[in-house]
C-alpha cells in the first residue's frame, strides 16, 4: 500500500511540474483542452503541433517517469 501511495505522490508532483512547464511555454493542458471543447467544437482547430506533441507524447512520458521514479525510490527504501 505504501508503494502505491508513494508512486501516486510522485505522479502528482510530476503532473504539477509538467503543468507549470506547459504554462510557461504557452502549451495547452488537458484542462484547457476539455474547457475549450466544452465551449466550442471548433476549439480543436486552435491546437498547434506542439500542443498535440505535449498532450499525447511528452505529458504522458513525464507522468510515467514520475511513476517509475516513485517505484525506484520505494525499492531503495524497502528491500
Amino acid at each position: 500500500m505504501i508503494r502505491i501511495y508513494l508512486i501516486g505522490i510522485l505522479i502528482l508532483v510530476s503532473a504539477i511540474a509538467a503543468n507549470l512547464v506547459a504554462a510557461k511555454w504557452h502549451l495547452k493542458t488537458w484542462y484547457d483542452l476539455l474547457q475549450g471543447l466544452s465551449n466550442s467544437n471548433m476549439y480543436i482547430k486552435q491546437l498547434t503541433f506542439f500542443d498535440y506533441l505535449w498532450l499525447f507524447l511528452l505529458y504522458p512520458l513525464i507522468l510515467g517517469g514520475g511513476a517509475v521514479l516513485g517505484n525506484f525510490i520505494y525499492q531503495k527504501l524497502a528491500p
